[in-house]
């Protein structure tokens, strides 16, 4: 036997483990597969017309909800916007937002009730709530709220968990962003929160 040839493969080892000849094929598989799963994903959620829940999305494409936290992951990391809402997940009106404002406002947890139910009554939709922490910085979270019933849902799992509003680590002083149909419902917005003592910029 020829020295250094000792190792080479002979095509008769290759027909007896085929297994290596199709690892390159099963990834391509696979991830062809996670692609569609994904694309699937974005059908869904842009088709929903209420958020998805976790646990339905996840059955829907037929994976656990660990993986699709990772897709859900690598789908915003690409730049598709997705919200995650109490309710659910869903997309952010893919159409270009006609009328979009950021409030900064200030106020104690008692105003916190009325401070949105202005703007719901408005027809305005509260994105999400933002502060500026004096240690990590901007920190938001999505809200998703557009109606008094969602704001009456948000203040009963405050009181049924204890929880405190994001605000409070700021004194009451934080931001909402905000988007509407007219322009003039955010303008009637800013003049009742600064009638009420709650505009701050």
């Amino acid at each position: 036997m020829i020295e250094g040839l000792e190792h080479t493969p002979r095509i008769s080892d290759q027909a007896e483990h085929p297994e290596h000849l199709a690892e390159p094929a099963r990834l391509s598989r696979k991830g062809q597969r996670a692609r569609e799963r994904r694309e699937e994903l974005v059908r869904l959620l842009r088709t929903a017309r209420e958020p998805i829940v976790g646990a339905e999305l996840a059955r829907r494409v037929g994976v656990s909800r660990q993986m699709l936290t990772h897709d859900l992951t690598l789908l915003r990391l690409s730049g598709v916007d997705i919200m995650a809402t109490r309710y659910g997940y869903m997309l952010r009106t893919p159409e270009p937002i006609q009328h979009r404002d950021v409030l900064y406002v200030q106020h104690d947890r008692g105003g916190m009730v009325e401070e949105m139910t202005i703007l719901v009554d408005l027809g305005i939709r509260i994105l999400d709530i933002g502060i500026d922490h004096p240690v990590y910085g901007p920190l938001r979270a999505d809200l998703g709220i557009s109606s008094r019933h969602d704001v009456g849902e948000l203040v009963a799992r405050l009181e049924q968990t204890g929880a405190a509003p994001l605000c409070a680590i700021t004194g009451g002083r934080h931001s909402h962003t905000v988007e509407a149909p007219r322009p003039d419902l955010l303008a009637k917005a800013r003049e009742q929160l600064r009638e009420r003592g709650y505009l701050v910029a």
